[in-house]
């Protein structure tokens, strides 16, 4: 069992229902069982100690929710993000401002117990401000692929920067030629003291946000240090399209087997 009881550890997992590629996405069917529901349950399993909340839009996902006998909580169809639900899930819930809240995608089903143990380990042993995780990237598609989140990172492995460009940009070598161990991908996984959580929510966006679309980059904008765990790879991905879930439906099929 892990020593969470201080500080405090929180998990929230954010379910939208509306998708324009998979309406419905977190009641989608997954080898038997309701998204949402495996995702909960993995973190669950993961962080027993923690207490796990899934901020959700629709009537639709907490009555299945309910159904499962997991905990969830209605948020405001006003919210813009997911960060937006685990920030008014802790004002709703009457979380501490020292409460650390890890903000779980709800599309994520593959995502290891190992790598989400690991990151609430790291984020409580070092009493951090707001956290996240990189990995290291496999191939040069993936560099310059702008659906793969690139960052860099100081020495003490604070954030300087995240961008859907590469980044650093090697100005020395042909691009075919660029050197991977230079690079790092962001897996959107994110942990918050709740009052830097509230602070950052109620900030306004940044250019730099506004721009590339990376909400992390107004925590960079208003002085927020996030903290960057290394992990050694990054996790198989989550559920957008109907091909993403036979994909993952297969995995989960062949785990059960």
């Amino acid at each position: 069992m892990m020593p969470f009881s201080e500080p405090r550890v929180r998990v929230v997992i954010p379910a939208r229902f509306g998708s324009v590629r998979l309406p419905g996405k977190p009641l989608v069917d997954l080898a038997g069982r309701p998204m949402v529901v495996r995702v909960a349950e993995s973190v669950i399993e993961a962080l027993p100690e923690a207490e796990v909340v899934v901020a959700v839009d629709d009537q639709r996902i907490l009555d299945v929710l309910g159904s499962f006998n997991l905990d969830g909580l209605m948020t405001s169809t006003s919210c813009l993000s997911g960060t937006d639900r685990a920030a008014e899930v802790a004002r709703s819930r009457g979380w501490g401002a020292d409460d650390l809240v890890i903000n779980v995608q709800g599309d994520e089903p593959l995502l290891p117990a190992d790598l989400l143990r690991a990151f609430a380990l790291f984020c409580v042993s070092e009493s951090i401000a707001m956290a996240t995780v990189s990995a290291p990237v496999a191939t040069l598609d993936e560099v310059h692929d702008p659906n793969v989140v690139k960052l860099m990172v100081r020495s003490d492995d604070t954030a300087i920067t995240f961008s859907r460009s590469p980044i650093p940009f090697d100005r020395d070598r042909e691009p075919s030629q660029w050197m991977l161990d230079r690079y790092l991908r962001h897996l959107g996984l994110y942990a918050y003291r709740n009052g830097v959580l509230q602070s950052l929510t109620s900030a306004a966006p940044s250019i730099a946000e506004e721009t590339e679309k990376l909400e992390q980059l107004r925590a960079l904008w208003i002085g927020i240090p996030i903290h960057v765990m290394r992990w050694f790879e990054a996790p198989p991905g989550g559920v957008d399209t109907p091909e993403d879930v036979r994909r993952v439906s297969a995995v989960l099929e062949g785990v059960s087997a």
